[in-house]
């Protein structure tokens, strides 16, 4: 396979500076039903409540949080496997929020999803072959190059030509990924949705997979969208990095400085999770205490959602809901009273657009 493939050189081009996706108050809530006979909407589950983001060609974004805050169901409604609530999504500039079917269908052969389970994203009825030649024959590959290319994905992807005639349960759990990943490829996708790819993975077999994708990457000028529970994974792969808490965008940053210095307590807490391999360094440190769960999504908290485990919690954040406060460098944070920033450094923040409809005009204040 080439670099560029002839549906990519076709496939429009997004402008200089443009984003290749763009996401604007995106919200997906799900209705929670009661009644045996006639079902009827007592509530309603809060999976992602007023999301906005950008991504740009060949760019990496890791998204991270706690299981519950709507990683997974995100990019799922940026694919449009889920339908949205409100909010809009635009690809290369078209919105393709409440797109048709087949409207959808070019958009979709260059927006394509690895899922976190490999065995259950594969069917078991189907030899790889099959597999591979379902998306080469919707891209409308001539019969007798099906066969080439689907070698060519599998020589790509770290598997041999034998493989071809073997079903998803002959294979590791490594494999399978790497075959879930050529499937992707076989549409020549230019954005890829990667659901936690090597969460079920051994660490070893985990590296050869984050290597394939960067490889992959810098060859075919791909975009990723990177969900994981893995901090140190995440910091590897990512450009930058999105921090999810209860479908709420607490905080975004390169993802250098979101290790170095991050300013929302909740990412304190996630980063103060991480293992560090020296043992007397690990007890040594200070992390950050967190107690109690995650509220429930169908009644969240009023104000910033995080307030209910939050040791800076004040009045204010019991009651107003925290813009997302735009500092130097890229780096934004939802929180009344972030950390690591100086009060100059506040003075000269500014509100991001991206902000939640209904978040409120307060300044965030200084330590």
């Amino acid at each position: 396979m080439s670099v560029e493939t002839e549906s990519q050189a076709d496939a429009p081009r997004t402008p200089d500076g443009a984003p290749l996706l763009d996401v604007e108050h995106l919200r997906v809530l799900f209705p929670v039903k009661s009644g045996a006979v006639i079902a009827r909407t007592v509530g309603q589950v809060h999976a992602v409540d007023d999301v906005s983001f950008e991504l740009h060609e060949g760019e990496t974004l890791g998204i991270v949080g706690e299981s519950g805050c709507g990683k997974t169901t995100l990019i799922r409604t940026l694919v449009r496997l889920i339908d949205s609530t409100s909010g809009a999504i635009r690809y290369r500039g078209d919105d393709i929020t409440k797109s048709s079917r087949k409207e959808l269908e070019p958009i979709r052969r260059q927006m394509q999803m690895v899922f976190q389970d490999p065995q259950s994203s594969l069917n078991p009825r189907k030899r790889v072959a099959q597999i591979l030649a379902t998306p080469l024959k919707i891209r409308e590959v001539p019969k007798e190059r099906i066969e080439p290319e689907t070698r060519s994905l599998l020589d790509r992807v770290g598997l041999h030509a034998e493989h071809l005639n073997r079903f998803p349960h002959e294979f590791s759990g490594g494999q399978r990924q790497r075959i879930g990943i050529a499937r992707a490829l076989a549409l020549d996708p230019k954005l890829m949705m990667l659901d936690e790819p090597v969460s079920a993975l051994d660490v070893s077999i985990q590296a050869q997979v984050i290597n394939l994708l960067d490889e992959l990457q810098d060859e075919f000028h791909l975009s990723y969208v990177f969900v994981a529970h893995d901090l140190s994974v995440v910091r590897h792969v990512s450009d930058r990095i999105m921090v999810m808490y209860l479908g709420k965008l607490v905080e975004v940053s390169p993802a250098e400085e979101l290790y170095d210095k991050p300013v929302h307590p909740y990412t304190s807490a996630l980063l103060g999770a991480i293992p560090i391999p020296d043992p007397n360094e690990n007890r040594a440190r200070e992390r950050p205490i967190v107690g109690g769960e995650p509220p429930n999504p169908i009644n969240p908290p009023t104000g910033c959602r995080f307030h209910t485990r939050c040791p800076r919690a004040t009045e204010i954040c019991r009651t107003v809901e925290p813009q997302l406060t735009a500092y130097e460098g890229g780096h934004a944070a939802a929180c009344h009273h972030p950390q690591n920033v100086s009060a100059a450094e506040i003075a000269a923040s500014t509100r991001s657009p991206d902000s939640p409809l209904s978040s409120g005009e307060e300044r965030p204040e200084a330590a």
